[in-house]
């Protein structure tokens, strides 16, 4: 006779809401196997969502969604969420083409509220949709769900200012997995969390309010009254109370049966709230417990063996590369500084802290300190290399032009992740930083076409007396081995590889493979500029004088980008030539593997041949025979 898991019968929270509460931790038993299973076989974000499961489960059970309001925070955990919102059966697509995103999406489900990928956003949106639901008469609940790593960005700090200004009725759970900023969770806390958030305490929290409200000093000794008390039973409490909220917690977050009684004791509480959840990273699977790190993020593995420590290959990829000269230069020039926002590993910097940790520095999700932090480093003489992704990079815009540019300070902008990134999808494509960086006097951008290029320029950046950057992909080149001897390039030059007809593809980063491919297949010249800003502007009008068509090829935005200063220069001094862009067009790439994403924008080696073949026969530039492998 088979047997019906729960997990079988429950496809949407309406249908969660008929479990009964006793049954919600067998319920969460079913939903971390299934976890387990389908994300070892398929890939993903795996240890925050193990460690938010109950979490979860509880919010759904108690709220009414999606009429009520739940935000989370980054997105990493909301496995659950979507396996819970009639996506269990498409889990194992996630981060595939076609398939489910790796993060909460409005597009794709109307329980995704609104659409993260970076971190600290979840207070600010949950807000704003609490302010307009009151505009607008429409009685809901809103909720945001942010971690503790998430609350070192001062945006969350900001929305939280705002939030404990007003009075209106939103709830805030700190998801602490790592931060210990509370005692550890055990009877004594369990009992004061309850009482706190109990119907007798708000009931006389309330009245004691209306009684007090005639007298403004006794009111406020009452309030600062409570807030001591709190603060001395709760030390966490201070802070949030001080800002607004009342503070409700430490909670054990994975006894779901006690989160629902909270959460049930606090939902009609009409004040800004804050709910403060102690969990575990990677609960229920002791690898991930034990090096939640590791398995942030996996590829496919077997849960018995657990994930595959990575190996060096004879290969390294641009992150290593970067890892490796920074430990380098810091072995040379002690004035060498490390900065990263909180991405030690995804940066290449774990060798270099362990080695040098007295010039690293891990500023926590914060890249508008780190960018400033640089460049008050700088006017005191020290060298700061900021690692960070291209798209992190945007939050701190302001600062790299105001701090750093404007002052002309010598800061070495490492950036990670630029261009498609594949599997994350366009929350983390590094597309701009071309645009965004090529406008802004001083700086110094440059993008190398393979793995030794790439470390020779971060040597160079390394040596200027002014802003610069190098911005690389994720993962591996096309498999040069880098030098160890480091040598400066000649700023602004770039350098031919193949000398063809007729056409002439300027390269500007890492789509080496690609451009060459497509330059012997067409028999066109090819260039590797090396440097978006200054341009060899001498090797481009020389190109103008001896081809009949120039290609720009990059891995940003077409609009903006290195392409455009490249037809800029070309305007500007009256060379009149035709001139064809290639790089991401003007849309959101979705989530694929990073081959998948250039074949559907036609940046692989067959699309370049295809898109210059089809904008020479609109405009009839060349004999279309002469473009022919089989022309004789």
């Amino acid at each position: 006779m088979n047997h019906t898991t729960l997990l079988e019968k429950i496809k949407t929270p309406q249908q969660l809401k008929s479990l009964d509460l006793q049954e919600l931790p067998q319920f969460c038993d079913e939903v971390r196997q299934f976890l387990l299973e389908s994300v070892s076989s398929s890939g993903g974000h795996f240890a925050s969502g193990l460690g938010a499961l109950e979490l979860t489960v509880a919010l759904h059970y108690v709220y009414d969604t999606p009429k009520d309001k739940l935000v989370w925070d980054v997105g990493h955990q909301a496995y659950v969420h979507k396996l819970l919102t009639a996506r269990k059966d498409r889990l194992h697509t996630v981060k595939k083409k076609g398939g489910l995103s790796g993060f909460p999406r409005r597009a794709e489900s109307e329980y995704d509220t609104f659409g993260v990928g970076h971190s600290s956003t979840s207070i600010s949106a949950a807000l704003g949709m609490a302010l307009a639901a009151k505009r607008q008469g429409r009685d809901i609940h809103t909720i945001a769900v942010i971690g503790d790593g998430a609350m070192t960005a001062g945006m969350a700090y900001e929305a939280l200012n705002h939030a404990g200004d007003l009075d209106t009725e939103m709830l805030v759970v700190l998801n602490d997995n790592d931060m210990s900023i509370s005692p550890n969770v055990g009877g004594l806390n369990k009992y004061l969390a309850r009482l706190l958030s109990g119907s007798f305490y708000s009931s006389m929290r309330e009245n004691s309010k209306k009684i007090l409200s005639k007298t403004p000093l006794m009111k406020d000794f009452a309030r600062r009254a409570e807030e001591h008390t709190k603060g001395m039973i709760m030390p966490a409490a201070t802070l949030f109370e001080e800002m607004g909220f009342v503070y409700y917690g430490p909670v054990d977050g994975h006894d779901v049966i006690e989160l629902v009684k909270m959460l049930n004791n606090i939902k009609d509480i009409n004040e800004p709230k804050f709910l403060h959840v102690v969990t575990q990273k990677g609960k229920g699977y002791e690898p991930a417990e034990m090096d939640p790190v590791e398995y942030h993020a996996v590829s496919v593995f077997d849960l018995k063996a657990g994930v595959k420590k990575s190996t060096k290959s004879s290969s390294p990829s641009y992150t290593q590369v970067f890892g490796e000269w920074l430990c380098d230069m810091a072995k040379e020039d002690k004035k060498l500084v490390g900065i990263t926002p909180a991405m030690r590993e995804g940066s290449g910097m774990v060798k270099f802290s362990k080695k040098y940790p007295e010039q690293y520095y891990d500023v926590a999700i914060a890249e508008q300190h780190a960018v400033t932090l640089a460049a008050g480093m700088a006017c005191e003489g020290l060298k700061p290399v900021v690692a960070i992704y291209s798209t992190f990079l945007q939050r701190a815009y302001d600062q790299l032009i105001h701090d750093v540019a404007l002052q002309n300070l010598p800061v070495v902008f490492a950036i990670d992740r630029a261009g498609l990134v594949g599997s994350d999808g366009a929350t983390h494509s590094g597309n701009y930083d071309l645009s965004y960086l090529r406008c802004i006097p001083n700086m110094i951008v440059m993008a190398p076409a393979d793995e030794n290029e790439c470390r020779q320029m971060l040597y160079t950046a390394y040596q200027l007396d002014q802003p610069a950057a190098v911005r690389y992909p994720r993962g591996k080149g096309i498999g040069i081995q880098p030098e160890k001897k480091m040598q400066a390039l000649e700023i602004g030059k770039g350098a031919v590889l193949r000398r063809g007809n007729d056409i002439a593809i300027l390269l500007f980063g890492s789509l080496r493979g690609e451009a060459e491919e497509a330059a012997t297949t067409l028999d066109a010249s090819l260039v590797n500029m090396r440097f978006v800003k200054p341009l060899d502007e001498t090797l481009i009008a020389d190109l103008a004088k001896t081809h009949s068509l120039l290609v720009t090829l990059e891995d940003n935005a077409v609009h903006g980008g290195a392409g455009s200063a490249v037809s800029e220069f070309l305007n500007r001094e009256g060379i009149f030539i035709p001139v064809m862009h290639l790089g991401i067009p003007d849309e959101y790439i979705e989530h694929a593997s990073r081959e998948e994403q250039l074949e559907s924008i036609k940046l692989s080696a067959s699309g370049i041949v295809e898109q210059i073949r089809q904008y020479n026969n609109r405009n009839k530039i060349i004999p279309e025979c002469q473009l022919s492998a089989n022309c004789l």
